[in-house]
Formats: C-alpha cells, sequence, structure tokens
C-alpha cells in the first residue's frame, strides 16, 4: 500500500523533500518551511491516502482543509504549490529506486491527492484574500462615511446658529464652519486620490511650479490662519516645469501642509519651499511639529496611523501622498529634525 510505503520511508522522503525545497530558487525556502511544512505535507498525505473512503470527493474535501491549514500557518501560496511538487518527485523517485511495489492506481490517487491539494490551496488563498480585501473596503468606506458626516454635520449646525443671526460671521461659530467644510474638501480630495490611484488613471500635463504652489497657497494661508500658524512660501525661479498628474500632486502636497498644521503647535510656522536644480524639482514642507520620537518616521507613512490624541481624519493622508508621488514618478522623503519638527520633501523630474 502507498501509505505504508511514505509511513515506512517517511525519514528518508523528508530528507529529500527538504533538499529539493532547500534548492529552489524562488520563492525562497524559510527555515520554518524545512522544519515544520515538509512533515506536515508528508503526514497530511499519508492521513487523506488512508482514509477509508477515499474517493475523489473525499480526497479533494482532505485536501482542502490540509491547504487550508497551511495558509493559516502562515505558508504561502507559492510555498504550498512547490513544497507538494518537491513532496512528490520525492517520493517517485525514491520508489523508483527502492523498486517498490505500488500499484499504478495507487500513484494515480498519490498524484491526484496532490493535484486537489495544490488546486484547494489556490482556491482558498485566493478565497481568504478576497475576504480580507472586501472587509478592509468595507471597514475604509465605513470610516470615510464617519468623517464625512461628523465633518458635515458640524458645517449645517454652524449654518443654521449664523442664519438665525444671533451669533457674527467673524466668530467661533463661523470658524467652525469653515474648518468643517475645509475638512470635508480634504476627505473628497483624499478620496478622489484613493481612486485614480487605485484605477491607475493618470492625467499627465505639463504645470508650471509657480502658478502651481499660488494655487496652493491660497487654500493653505486659509488653513494656516485658522490654526494661528504662520505659513511662509517659497517659489522656484521662473520657468520651472514638471510633468506630473496636477491633481494627485496637488492632493499629496495639501496633505503634507495639513499634516504640518495640524501638530505645529499654534503661533509656530509652517515652510513650503519650492526649489529646483537641472534635473529634479523640489517641493519641501517644513513644520514645528517638535520632531519625532526614535524609529517613528517611516510609521507615519503606514495607512490608517495617527499620531497623537487629535485622531481627527483616518490616518491615510501621507499614506496617499507617498503613493500619489510614487505614481507620477517622483519621491517623498522626510527627515526628522529633534526638536523641532519634519521636513518632508517631494522630489520630481524636472521639465
Amino acid at each position: 500500500m502507498l501509505h505504508e510505503f511514505l509511513s515506512t520511508n517517511r525519514t528518508a522522503i523528508i530528507a529529500r523533500t527538504r533538499e529539493k525545497v532547500a534548492a529552489r530558487v524562488a520563492p525562497s525556502a524559510t527555515d520554518e518551511e524545512l522544519e515544520k511544512g515538509v512533515p506536515l505535507f508528508l503526514d497530511q498525505l499519508v492521513h487523506t491516502l488512508r482514509s477509508p473512503n477515499g474517493n475523489s470527493e473525499a480526497i479533494a474535501a482532505g485536501a482542502g482543509k490540509h491547504g487550508l491549514n497551511l495558509l493559516k500557518r502562515g505558508f504561502t501560496v507559492g510555498q504550498v504549490v512547490h513544497d507538494y511538487g518537491g513532496l512528490c518527485q520525492a517520493v517517485t523517485e525514491l520508489a523508483d529506486e527502492l523498486n517498490a511495489p505500488i500499484a499504478a492506481d495507487e500513484f494515480h490517487t498519490f498524484n491526484g491527492c496532490l493535484d486537489d491539494a495544490i488546486a484547494a490551496a489556490v482556491s482558498e488563498y485566493g478565497r481568504t484574500r478576497e475576504q480580507a480585501l472586501a472587509a478592509a473596503g468595507t471597514e475604509r468606506l465605513g470610516s470615510l462615511a464617519h468623517e464625512l458626516r461628523n465633518a458635515l454635520g458640524a458645517a449645517m449646525l454652524s449654518f443654521q446658529s449664523l442664519q438665525t443671526g444671533n451669533v457674527g460671521i467673524g466668530g467661533s461659530t463661523a470658524a467652525l464652519l469653515g474648518r468643517s467644510l475645509r475638512r470635508l474638501s480634504v476627505l473628497i480630495d483624499s478620496s478622489i486620490a484613493r481612486v485614480r490611484l487605485e484605477s491607475s488613471t493618470l492625467a499627465i500635463e505639463r504645470v508650471s511650479m509657480n502658478d502651481f504652489i499660488e494655487e496652493i497657497e491660497v487654500g493653505a494661508t486659509m488653513e494656516a490662519n485658522a490654526r494661528n500658524v504662520a505659513l511662509s512660501v517659497t517659489l522656484a525661479p521662473p520657468g520651472v516645469d514638471v510633468a506630473v498628474d496636477r491633481q494627485l500632486l496637488a492632493g499629496a502636497v495639501v496633505n503634507l501642509l495639513q499634516n504640518a498644521f495640524k501638530f505645529t503647535r499654534a503661533g509656530g510656522r509652517v515652510s513650503l519651499i519650492t526649489s529646483s536644480t537641472a534635473d529634479k524639482v523640489l517641493i519641501v514642507v517644513e513644520d514645528e511639529c517638535g520632531g519625532l520620537a526614535p524609529g517613528k518616521a517611516e510609521e507615519l507613512f503606514r495607512p490608517f496611523e495617527q499620531r497623537d490624541a487629535d485622531q481627527t481624519g483616518l490616518g491615510l493622508g501621507l499614506s496617499i501622498s507617498r503613493k500619489s508621488v510614487e505614481a507620477i514618478g517622483g519621491h517623498i522623503h522626510l527627515r526628522d529634525v529633534p526638536g523641532t519638527g519634519c521636513v518632508f520633501t517631494i522630489e520630481l523630474p524636472r521639465v
């Protein structure tokens, strides 16, 4: 019986399979895979072959269960597929060398079990991945709807108060209305940027940097004034152009400025500086947030990352900024100035 051959020669089969797995170029073998994965694969096959109901449906069901178990243990679908293949080669080679009396129908069952295991693992991987993506998309949509509702609710209440005439247009209620409207604008711009990034829809055009920065400055000045923060803007020399998707670049720069305004203390300063070299254009945003804790710089670009008690927003701004800049052929860098603040630099090819 094939399962008896596998059980009797278990040690030799495992050693031979490990050699094949270790020699694999890609995906590269891991210690966990060699130490636990290979014996687990073999034991699962023996268990399936010993099943009294060894029909194709039973084998497929067992293989699907085993494939799911492997994926839950952290193995990638590539590892599962290649390791099953290595195991099949090892068993076939050893049986041929030992001239083992294994019937053809048993080998057929064995190969069918491997095929079903691979197919089930791939199918399960795809299904669980789709479920995870759907869940993440639902969570993002729910968070966005919550943020939009909060901002819209505050704007409507502020507007209703202003309509009564009991509060002045220059007071705190009007300021709340302004903040709420700007918040709505940022959320919508971020959502549009995500959609365009995910759909790979880019509208590349030649953009004058000075014209572009002057447009950004109008809205940024209003936000800076609302937060009692000074904004200084330095333009590049005339004639400096880039070839970019204007909306994505604007979203990236606005996100950096919003982040800078949010974390700069009242009375502090945020700087927007544009400069150029023969082949590059640099857009720099400097804030006075006080600097970052050690090792925290890269975390800021993670989706849904928030870094202080002010939890307004989805924590997507810097993540979207990086993706937007990279989508238009640029790079974004962060330099921490301990005790002072952060310096974000967008680097783009110059036309």
